[in-house]
This record gives C-alpha cells, sequence and structure tokens, in this order.
C-alpha cells in the first residue's frame, strides 16, 4: 500500500500536502483502490481503520442493492409492482400508482419536506422519530406520479417499509448480512439506525455505520457487476440497470436508482450529506471512498472526478 498523495494532481488551496488538504477540509478517511489494490488509505484526527462512521445517504444505494436482491430472490416481483401491493394501507393516500421503480427513481410525487434546517420539517421527524411507520402512514402523493425528479428522503423511506414487507420475519438488518456483509467478507461489523429499539423500523434514508475499508467493498461489488470472487451476489442487469442514465418517465440524467451519475462516463457514487462518498469508475478500475465529519466546503463529486482524470 502507498501512501503517498496521487502524482500530478492538483488541488484548490495548493498549500500543504494532499493529506494536509484533505483533514484541513474535515476529511476522517479516505481511500483510492485501483485494480483491486489499495494505493491510498489515510485516517485523520482520532479516526483510524477500526473507526465506525456514519454514511448518512450512502444508505439509500445500500438499500437499492438489497432491492435488487430482493427481486433476484422473487421477495419483491418487480420494480413494476405497485407499492400498495406491500403496503396496502397507502392507497388511501394517493399511492395507487406509485410503483417501486418511482420510488427508486425518486419520481413518486410524494410531498416531503426535506429542509435539514426546519426541526419540524419531515426529515426531523423521520431522523428524530421514534415511528417511522406512523410517519410513512401520513404521507400523501402531490404531484404527478412518474413526471418530476424531486430527490427526497420521503421515498427512499418508503422504499425500506416495501423492503421490510416483502422479507416478512427477517428484518432488513439481517438481510443485509446475509446477502452482502457475510458473502463479501466485511472485515468489521456495521451497524443500522433503527427509530426505536424494540420492533424498529431500520432508516434507509440514512444511517448505515460502517468502516471505510467495508464501504469499499461495496464499490468494488459493483465495480464487478454484482460478482464477489466469482459468486454473483446481486444480478449484472440490476447493477446495470442501476448505474445507466435513464431519462424516460420523469427520471434526472444523474439519478437512477439511488446512485448519483456524475458525468456521462459510467462512473457512480454514493453520497452523504457530511461529503460521505462511495465513487466507482468502471473505466479506471478506481474506487474512491470519502467519509468526514462535514463537507468542508469542498464539493467531493467534482474533487474525485478530477482525481479519476489522473488514472
Amino acid at each position: 500500500m502507498n501512501n503517498a498523495p496521487p502524482a500530478g494532481f492538483t488541488f484548490p488551496g495548493t498549500e500543504g500536502t494532499f493529506g494536509q488538504y484533505l483533514e484541513a477540509h474535515k476529511t476522517v478517511a479516505f481511500l483510492i483502490i485501483r485494480n483491486d489494490r489499495i494505493e491510498y488509505e489515510k485516517y485523520f484526527g482520532s479516526y483510524d481503520r477500526e473507526s465506525v462512521i456514519p454514511s448518512f445517504s450512502i444508505a439509500k444505494s445500500i438499500t437499492s442493492i438489497l432491492i435488487g436482491c430482493a427481486i433476484d430472490d422473487g421477495l419483491i416481483g418487480s420494480v413494476n409492482d405497485r407499492v400498495i401491493k406491500y403496503v396496502p394501507e397507502l392507497a388511501a393516500n394517493g399511492f395507487e400508482n406509485v410503483t417501486v421503480e418511482h420510488l427508486l427513481q425518486m419520481t413518486s410525487g410524494i410531498g416531503f419536506n426535506e429542509g435539514y434546517g426546519n426541526p419540524f420539517g419531515d426529515i426531523s421527524t423521520f431522523y428524530y422519530g421514534r415511528n417511522l411507520r406512523k410517519a410513512i402512514s401520513k404521507l400523501k402523493i402531490v404531484d404527478e406520479v412518474g413526471k418530476k425528479f424531486e430527490y427526497q428522503s420521503g421515498s427512499a423511506q418508503v422504499l425500506g417499509l416495501v423492503l421490510e414487507r416483502a422479507l416478512k420475519d427477517e428484518t432488513i438488518s439481517h438481510y443485509l448480512q446475509d446477502k452482502i456483509w457475510v458473502p463479501l467478507g466485511m472485515e468489521f461489523d456495521a451497524s443500522w439506525s433503527i427509530d426505536r429499539r424494540r420492533n424498529g423500523l431500520e432508516k434507509t434514508f440514512c444511517c448505515i455505520n460502517v468502516r471505510a475499508r467495508d464501504l469499499a467493498k461495496i464499490g468494488r461489488l459493483y465495480l464487478g457487476n454484482g460478482d464477489w470472487n466469482g459468486k454473483q451476489i446481486v444480478s449484472k442487469g440490476w447493477v446495470r440497470q442501476s448505474t445507466k442514465v435513464d431519462t424516460t418517465n420523469g427520471s434526472a440524467s444523474n439519478y437512477q436508482y439511488q446512485w448519483w451519475l456524475p458525468s456521462s462516463n459510467g462512473d457512480f457514487l454514493a453520497e452523504g450529506i457530511l461529503g460521505q462518498l462511495l465513487y466507482v469508475n468502471p473505466s479506471k478500475n478506481l474506487i474512491v471512498v470519502r467519509l468526514g465529519s462535514g463537507d468542508g466546503g469542498v464539493d467531493w463529486k467534482d474533487f474525485v472526478q478530477r482525481l479519476s482524470v489522473i488514472y
């Protein structure tokens, strides 16, 4: 492993070293993996490779993987299944025509206040509340379904409830362990925050707590089109569908199945609110993980794309 900064990379604010720049902008973990080799791994402050770090909305992308696994396992019929097949009580709120794909694509038309500075907004209720199922039951469709992209955590959490109903007697956390954590041979345990201790529902819009190296393994899984050392963990078709540009039915060109598509070069990433990032560039056989205590005023999507250019 080489802890030297990547040769030829320039970055804003050229004072100091590559590592000093990362640390000065609130990075706590940074990994670069190319051709299945760790080329750069650095932790900052009190953090090290065993530190548990919140992933925030990276959990949306991991939830998407589990939806693909559930379809592979026949627990969910297809992305065209209507949400009310699994959560019939939402029919009264206008969900009759909302499909699993609408939730994945953020084109559901759900009315949801994503304002993080509003203590009375929907996102605060979802994050701090202790009854997500009740909060979901109050969501209503306010826009025409399948016509407009709107990034919001409401769709991602309804997707979690669909998954929970499809799993029946198994929790989402256990499904993640069975389908991803154990088969990928993760180095460490992880946790998924729930709304309450007894009979809790996982916060699928956020809140998987993980180590940086294990997050990188999820990137490697998708870099390999769902194959892990000769075993197909999630279908190749699901990975490809999740990472291709699709602007049909109101979908955004830069977002697909809970993954961001930052360019037209085939790269994709999962992103959290504090600049948490899992970036995959198949053409460069490259994975980058950045975790932080804040974004430090840096556009990390742009940062990792410029980083990829030198490889």
